[in-house]
């Protein structure tokens, strides 16, 4: 039996080609100062949220984002994140308010995996 990953991720690609994550778009968003005090409370007590449920990645292995090592690694939840999947409406909501295009993809098979935990995966995406 196959396991359908899921990420949230930018329709376009950024200048290096990259696919950039919900949480880091609604960051950036935050970071040019283009968000609402409600949405900013929102994106500040949900990323403290997240970063309690569950491992950052790199705190585990510092060269899994090293664009070096892993160019192009990207997260993909498990299909067991239903928790962390369902406050990703929020995120979507913010971008959706500034005309930031975010969509779900699924993959049963997204790169070679370089990461792996009880809710998620990193990937080195397969060359398109």
């Amino acid at each position: 039996m196959s396991i359908e990953y899921v990420r949230f991720q930018s329709a376009v690609p950024d200048e290096r080609g990259q696919f950039k994550g919900v949480f880091g778009l609604v960051n950036n968003l935050a970071r040019d100062g283009r968000l609402t005090a409600e949405q900013d409370r929102f994106r500040s007590e949900n990323n403290a949220w997240y970063d309690a449920a569950y491992t950052d990645p790199s705190t585990v292995d510092r060269s899994v984002y090293d664009p070096a090592a892993n160019p192009g690694a990207t997260a993909w939840f498990k299909p067991s994140a239903s928790h962390l999947i369902e406050r990703v409406a929020g995120y979507l909501e913010i971008l959706s308010a500034h005309d930031v295009d975010c969509r779900a993809v699924k993959s049963v098979d997204p790169g070679h995996v370089i990461y792996e935990d009880d809710v998620q995966i990193v990937v080195i995406p397969h060359a398109r």
